[in-house]
């Protein structure tokens, strides 16, 4: 559909679980055993070994669940992409006012997963702008900001930007082309 950042983020319609990247980002929820939504077309395509280590996760690292805004990362399983990478969105309106930064930590945790292992590439749901009811004109601000601050570095808060160099394809994929002209109408890729 269309590009920013010199052509490192992609705005795209597509399937999720049809991604040929390094890593996909699951929209998961908190016990990290599958769900509706993108959660659950990602653990259907990707099959069992995914569940088998989100149990796994669960039994040794997180026995009360993902925190929302946390990330983790499994095998992509039957998946075109290598890994998942699972993060909790916030269910808006339930997190005393801290629905922003929480949204905004589910990226940078996700693309610093991603970095830290090397990865070239990433595909991104729109993160809790389904059930979890987040408006969807404030998602594309919060998302695309986070993503940018985090890819360019002198803008990113990140002292660490020697990590963020192997990222050279960030995708953002909209199963809706509503959903996509939303959020191409309130990026936040190129400053004011």
């Amino acid at each position: 559909m269309t590009d920013f950042l010199n052509g490192q983020v992609r705005v795209l319609i597509d399937d999720i679980t049809a991604q040929q990247v390094d890593a996909v980002v699951n929209a998961a929820n908190s016990t990290l055993l599958g769900g509706a939504g993108v959660d659950g077309a990602i653990h259907r395509a990707g099959g069992p070994s995914i569940l088998e280590e989100c149990r796994e996760l669960r039994r040794t690292r997180y026995p009360e669940g993902l925190p929302a805004g946390d990330a983790v990362i499994t095998t992509g399983g039957n998946l075109p992409a290598r890994f998942v990478i699972h993060t909790v969105g916030p269910i808006y309106g339930q997190h005393g006012g801290r629905e922003a930064e929480l949204l905004a930590a589910c990226y940078r945790h996700s693309l610093t997963l991603a970095a830290e292992r090397g990865l070239q590439s990433i595909a991104f749901p729109a993160i809790s702008t389904g059930a979890y009811g987040y408006p969807k004109a404030e998602a594309a601000a919060v998302s695309s900001a986070a993503i940018r601050d985090f890819l360019l570095p002198e803008s990113a808060a990140d002292e660490n930007v020697a990590l963020h160099s192997t990222l050279t394809e960030v995708r953002l994929i909209f199963f809706q082309p509503r959903d996509a002209r939303m959020f191409m109408q309130y990026q936040k890729f190129e400053k004011p």
